[in-house]
């Protein structure tokens, strides 16, 4: 695949994935919580009653789930849609020019040619 085949590429998935991030992000609905129970990871009592019952380990797994679980909604998903844009367009051009390199050798043999030892 030729360099010019790869930017283009690389400019399309580009525009596609902030193009989808921005439409996401001006169409988002606010998070909102239960007026009633809010979230009940903020509360010290609730956070006390996870401690007691399963330790540290269990308030830092509830808080990294919780976290990670609100990477999906509102307008932090159009965060969320961007970076992993990036991420797909940083490993296609990866495996589009390491392609491009194989294909520069016809017998796909990549050691270097004999010369003079060094």
């Amino acid at each position: 695949m030729s360099r010019r085949k790869i930017n283009q590429i690389t400019g399309l998935l580009l525009l596609v994935g902030f193009a989808g991030a921005l439409a996401i992000y001006l169409t988002a609905q606010p998070v909102t919580l239960d007026p009633l129970l809010g979230d009940p990871l903020t509360t010290k009592k609730f956070v006390h009653e996870m401690r007691v019952i399963g330790g540290k380990g269990n308030v830092m797994a509830a808080e990294f789930i919780d976290g990670f679980s609100n990477l999906w909604h509102g307008r932090n998903l159009a965060g969320t849609v961007a970076v992993l844009s990036v991420i797909v367009t940083l490993a296609f051009r990866f495996v589009a020019t390491r392609t491009d390199l194989n294909a520069s050798h016809p017998s796909g043999d990549r050691t270097p040619p004999p010369g003079p030892a060094r």
